[in-house]
């Protein structure tokens, strides 16, 4: 996976940024706010990475800091909250507001995000509320993610799943090569397993 990018700018849209990375140009979806924060053109960048791989394609996501990353990566684990919308949670609040907005459970404020109506401001805050109990501190610590081993497998299963997508396997490829696999396996684990399922 892209954990980061570290290149020069070499422009820049209303919602990207373009990296060039030793001849390689890299689209990479980012807040308004990080964007504004971006060196001229022409300049030295680096930003934290996101890869997300779907049905629809691969999409890289650039972040200036590692609590806006963990962050996005919150808010996308939430049903029905995807990379736009946490990138519109990142353009409206810095990570510490919306946190803050989250503890507080004001619904108000979480719904002032671009695309973000009452029913989903209420569920990021049902789904995330208990991950903030230190804050913005939170976002690092691991006890404060979702306590149940049966949640942090499925996180790992989500993982190696995208994982697979990006190597170019079909979504039901995936789904049936990770059938069965052991609960406890780390992430690299499940991807060995579902490519040896696979004849790989």
């Amino acid at each position: 996976m892209i954990a980061f990018l570290k290149g020069v700018l070499a422009g820049k849209t209303a919602n990207c940024a373009f990296i060039d990375v030793q001849g390689v140009g890299y689209a990479v979806g980012m807040s308004q706010g990080a964007l504004a924060k971006l060196p001229a053109v022409g300049q030295a960048v680096q930003v934290h990475t996101y890869l997300q791989a779907s049905d629809n394609g691969i999409a890289l996501y650039g972040f200036l800091t590692l609590e806006e990353k963990a962050l996005f990566e919150r808010l996308i684990g939430v049903s029905g909250v995807g990379p736009k919308v946490a990138l519109a949670a990142l353009s409206s609040f810095t990570p510490e507001a919306l946190v803050a907005a989250v503890q507080a459970q004001d619904v108000a404020a979480v719904q002032k995000i671009p695309g973000v109506g009452k029913k989903t401001a209420s569920r990021i805050i049902l789904e995330l509320k208990g991950s903030f109990d230190q804050g913005l501190a939170s976002l690092f610590d691991a006890s404060s993610a979702p306590a149940s081993a049966v949640a942090a497998a499925a996180e790992r299963l989500k993982g190696a799943r995208e994982a697979l997508l990006a190597l170019g396997f079909a979504s039901a490829e995936a789904d049936v090569a990770l059938k069965g696999a052991p609960e406890d396996a780390d992430e690299n684990a499940l991807i060995k397993y579902a490519l040896k399922r696979l004849g790989n």
